[in-house]
């Protein structure tokens, strides 16, 4: 049995993932920034959803920084006192971001969006007491500066060494973008809702791992993106901490878990592009270390505890979103008018 190798462009594309994860991880500590998971992430996920850099997905990436800050600073100022409101905004917001999604041209605003718009809709509910929400909004604006800078960079030391043939995405029915659109929706704003009810404050990753699984956008597929999430969450806990036994008590040298950071992106890109860039192992695993490394690790920090409370809130919160996209496929599938044609 032969075993897949990457290619040129392949091998560059994990160069670019590694070490522009790496990098941003190493500002945000290095500065003191709070919030170095976005530092860490949002690399992953414009060089590792994309393997090309240019103006429209620059463009893509941007707004989805300024709609997700507008979004959070007009909706939790105004109707933070108002839950049902700020539930039903939310749920406006995600329905615009899924249909992005699931039209294809605007894949990568959607998704990007989706993400962070979760997370700071989400931090935002528990800045009550006086305490502010703009140094979240602020976070996340530079980061995405910090992204692109840094991606423009990875795209100009590794540049591909082949053109790369452009993916044509398959035209669907109307009723199947409907399907798409109130399912992944609905889910996405069910999860919000018990992460709020449940005062789930320290769980950014499960949130995280239930919207994630959304990107697939339908029942059949979401089942194996979610198998492959927790497969791939599993994976990247477990090298966790055997990264935290080489570290021991010296993450306070700020070389060393950038150093571990970049050879564990690095390795593991090579799955996530072998299997067609598409978020499944490869990715989950990639996402996983930018998660611990960026929210757990710093000086006098260690990753055990996130790494074993990750992976069992992801368990759950993966189960309980899958069972949500059970029920709401069978529900929207009864009628003609939301019902998703694809797997008929």
């Amino acid at each position: 049995m032969s075993v897949l190798q990457l290619d040129g462009n392949g091998l560059r594309q994990a160069l670019r993932i590694a070490t522009g994860s790496a990098l941003g991880f190493a500002l945000a500590k290095l500065m003191n920034w709070p919030n170095g998971i976005f530092f860490t992430v949002y690399p992953m996920l414009l060089l590792g959803l994309v393997p090309v850099l240019n103006m429209h997905i620059i463009r893509q990436f941007y707004a989805g920084a300024v709609f997700s800050a507008l979004f959070v600073l007009v909706v939790q100022g105004l109707f933070a006192h108002l839950p049902v409101v700020m539930t039903m905004m939310s749920f406006i917001a995600f329905a615009f971001l899924f249909y992005q999604m699931s039209r294809g041209a605007n894949f990568l605003f959607g998704a990007t969006t989706v993400v962070s718009l979760s997370i700071q809709l989400h931090f935002s509910t528990y800045t009550g007491g006086g305490v502010s929400i703009y140094p979240l909004i602020i976070s996340n604006a530079v980061a995405v500066v910090v992204t692109v800078v840094f991606s423009m960079l990875m795209h100009g030391l590794f540049p591909d060494v082949a053109p790369r043939q452009g993916r044509v995405m398959p035209e669907k029915a109307k009723e199947s973008v409907r399907h798409e659109v109130l399912l992944c929706s609905t889910v996405a704003t069910l999860s919000f809702v018990v992460f709020q009810v449940f005062d789930l404050q320290d769980s950014i990753s499960a949130q995280a791992a239930s919207v994630l699984i959304l990107f697939s956008l339908c029942w059949k597929a979401a089942g194996m993106a979610a198998w492959q999430r927790a497969i791939g969450t599993l994976i990247g806990c477990n090298l966790a901490l055997v990264a935290q036994l080489f570290l021991y008590n010296h993450t306070d040298i700020l070389i060393f878990p950038a150093l571990i950071l970049w050879i564990l992106t690095f390795i593991f890109s090579r799955y996530h592009i072998i299997g067609g860039g598409i978020p499944g192992v490869g990715f989950g695993i990639i996402t996983t270390f930018g998660i611990l490394f960026g929210q757990s690790l710093g000086p006098g920090q260690d990753l055990v505890y996130s790494a074993l409370y990750r992976f069992s809130s992801v368990s759950v919160a993966i189960l309980l979103s899958l069972c949500a996209v059970y029920i709401m496929h069978h529900i929207l599938n009864r009628f003609e008018i939301t019902r998703h044609h694809t797997f008929d």
